[in-house]
């Protein structure tokens, strides 16, 4: 037996060598085997912030995450004081792995979960024990049947993939390509290479291409603990990466598998095994393994030299590959659980923690913690070439210093597991989604952390007479303060470099904290470019009200001067898709004019003084530019063609209003010889059906030209 063991080890070895040269011959170097390989259970953040030379103080804080992140509580059961700090997060679900995963991957990452995919925090469970083999093989035959149908998906481009990867943030984790330049490194420079650990993505060959690219659109189907986020990626922008990432692929084979020649095992062998094993403890299985998780030694009975801890762990003991600074951070954390109650936490400190746990000091800095390292901060890019002038704060995401007091609830939302909270188009970096359990927590603990003493006050009512919107929007216009010279609002670009646009300003940003930054934003935000315009205005107060009044209310007004032309006041039912109805002194009907455009180029206006249609016309609707800009209001004329004047009504008529159908057509009303009439018309081909209705009678006309 031992022989064939020797045999099995010689085959397993020569495959892996290979694999190698055929990947190193390969166009390009897929990128799960371009990092430096991790022979340890790799925690990012552990790796990034703690060292050797770290005083037990400041490692003990490690060894905490370490007990949190490894899922030592699952298993572990945890003084009630440090329940809610040692919180285990979830791991992988495995109800479909069958469909991701084939047969020998499975067998190897069972089998030794560290030498298939180095630096996982997955832990070994078997030490080469007699009937770990068939016990392995069980467990394969189990997971291998857990199946579920992948839906097609796009072809993928791997030179779209290979730029997606580089700008979009994976690299603020994972390995850059050696053979991809930063934008802002000169083609003679030598790139520089990341100096912490990059997380492996040692499993993208494994996966089939249908499956990885299921797993880069919706990450968090599979891994609900967040720590391989959404990055928001299109359907096509994940079947990119993916091929990408397959490129040189060779999926790796299990020989010794094949070599040892097992005997078939059953599935539901393996179905027992998987609860036995304990292996529900962390994987989310929706299946009939009913079992309940088996917890084994409270933290607070362990040794710190036995179990996982030990120099060499029986078989069915979990196995993590620790290394001697990850084995130290354990036991002083263990000590220290040991000893003491868990200390109350402040909301910051909180903060800290689950930003830790999340990794989200990958790409942000919070309190001078944080941020991506140059190497890696250098692959952050912009698609505004006048973004540059920005520095960091064009590129790089935002620093999160008083952002519990600068966003509003609905915009965490938005931002953390929602849509549409992006407002910096310029960026190519996409804001990941952790998923709502793992961050929700995040938004009460900011506000508590980063509130003010002595908040400022502004007046939001609408109530006062300088709650005016056409003051606002003067002030932000080219001739006012001039925002619009870095601040786009809706569609429209700024003047000059792009910074964030305006238009969801109320939505998005607490009111106290817009006065704050306008009255001093250097020290509101730190780094910021934006000049301190209302610094020593008498009515600072009043004016930054009235923009506030107008960004309020910006979806019924008129853009700022030097955002505005003259194509943003014409009226347009067919782009809208709606009818529209305008009050206005039109030519041709009078100073009580009603004009009314339907989608498809036809449109009326009714004389409200005379109660009549008084012209038709074809093609564009009206201008509105004379109505909202110039005081004398003159006539609006017709931008269309064909315009018919209607015949003048014989008899007196008097104007009673007009309703909207659910269509939003108008029916005009109106007496006339004391009757009540209702006139209607309506588009047809070739012209308008005109319905009117007097004392319950219709009567139908189609009007043509």
């Amino acid at each position: 037996m031992s022989f064939i063991r020797h045999s099995v080890f010689c085959i397993r070895h020569s495959a892996l060598a290979l694999a190698a040269f055929l990947l190193s011959t390969s166009p390009a170097l897929p990128h799960p085997l371009q990092a430096e390989p991790i022979n340890h259970a790799f925690v990012y953040t552990f790796d990034q912030f703690h060292i050797p030379e770290d005083p037990d103080e400041s490692l003990v804080n490690g060894g905490l995450l370490l007990l949190a992140e490894l899922n030592c509580t699952t298993c572990h059961a945890v003084p009630k004081s440090w329940e809610e700090r040692l919180k285990p997060k979830p791991g992988p679900d495995l109800s479909a792995v069958g469909s991701r995963l084939d047969p020998d991957t499975l067998w190897l990452m069972i089998r030794s979960p560290q030498n298939r995919k180095k630096g996982t925090q997955m832990p070994g469970l078997f030490a080469g024990a007699e009937g770990d083999d068939e016990r392995v093989e069980a467990l394969v035959e189990y997971l291998s049947s857990l199946k579920q149908p992948l839906p097609k998906v796009p072809a993928g481009d791997v030179e779209r993939g290979k730029d997606l990867y580089h700008k979009v943030g994976c690299v603020a984790c994972h390995e850059p390509a050696k053979d991809v330049r930063p934008p802002k490194v000169a083609a003679d420079a030598e790139v520089e290479k990341p100096g912490n650990a990059s997380v492996p993505i040692a499993l993208a060959d494994a996966y089939d291409f249908t499956a990885l690219s299921h797993f880069l659109h919706n990450p968090l189907s599979v891994r609900p603990s967040g720590r391989m986020p959404d990055m928001r990626l299109s359907a096509q922008q994940a079947s990119d990466i993916a091929s990408y990432l397959h490129v040189g692929r060779v999926a790796e084979k299990a020989t010794a598998r094949a070599a040892l020649k097992l005997p078939k095992q059953t599935i539901e062998k393996g179905r027992q095994l998987f609860a036995q094993m304990n292996c529900i403890a962390c994987h989310k299985l929706d299946s009939d393994v009913a079992a309940k998780a088996i917890t084994t030694k409270p933290l607070k009975d362990l040794s710190q030299d036995q179990g996982c801890l030990a120099e060499k762990q029986p078989s069915g003991t979990p196995r993590f590959d620790l290394n001697d600074l990850e084995k130290r951070a354990l036991k002083l954390a263990l000590a220290l659980i040991q000893k003491e109650d868990a200390p109350k936490l402040t909301a910051q400190e909180k903060i800290d923690w689950q930003l830790t746990r999340l990794n989200c000091y990958a790409c942000h800095d919070r309190d001078g913690k944080g941020g991506p390292e140059d190497p890696r901060a250098q692959y952050f890019g912009v698609n505004d070439s006048t973004a540059e002038s920005l520095g960091q704060l064009g590129n790089l995401p935002p620093n999160l210093d008083k952002a519990g007091r600068k966003l509003t609830r609905g915009w965490f939302e938005k931002i953390l597991w929602g849509k549409d909270g992006g407002v910096r188009p310029y960026m190519d970096t996409h804001m990941p989604s952790f998923g709502r359990e793992q961050t929700e927590m995040l938004i009460s603990w900011l506000n508590e952390a980063d509130a003010l003493e002595k908040p400022f006050t502004i007046d939001v009512s609408g109530l006062a007479k300088h709650h005016r919107a056409e003051a606002g929007r003067q002030l932000l216009g080219a001739k006012g303060l001039a925002c619009v010279s870095c601040h786009g609002m809706k569609d429209r670009k700024s003047l000059g470099p792009p910074v964030i646009r305006l238009t969801h300003t109320v939505e998005r940003l607490q009111p106290e904290y817009f006065k704050e930054l306008l009255l001093n934003p250097q020290a509101t935000q730190t780094g910021t470019v934006m000049p301190p315009m209302f610094m020593g205005r008498k009515k600072a107060d009043q004016e930054i009200e009235s923009i506030w009044t107008y960004l309020r209310e910006i979806e019924g007004q008129p853009l700022p001067e030097g955002l505005m032309s003259s194509a943003d006041f014409e009226l347009k039912p067919t782009a809208e898709k709606r009818v529209i109805i305008f009050r206005s002194f039109i030519e041709g009907v009078g100073t009580h004019a009603i004009g009314v455009g339907f989608p498809g180029g036809l449109n009326a206006a009714f004389d409200a003084k005379t109660s009549r249609w008084a012209i038709l016309w074809k093609g564009r609707f009206l201008d509105a530019m004379s109505n909202w800009q110039d005081r004398s209001m003159p006539p609006i004329k017709p931008l269309g063609t064909d315009v018919k004047p209607m015949p003048a009504s014989t008899s007196e008529r008097i104007f009673g209003g007009y309703t909207l159908g659910k269509d939003g057509i108008p029916t005009f009303r109106y007496r006339e010889n004391g009757q009540q009439i209702e006139d209607t018309l309506r588009p047809v081909k070739g012209g308008f059906e005109h319905i009117i209705i007097s004392n319950g009678k219709q009567t139908k006309e189609i009007l043509s030209w």
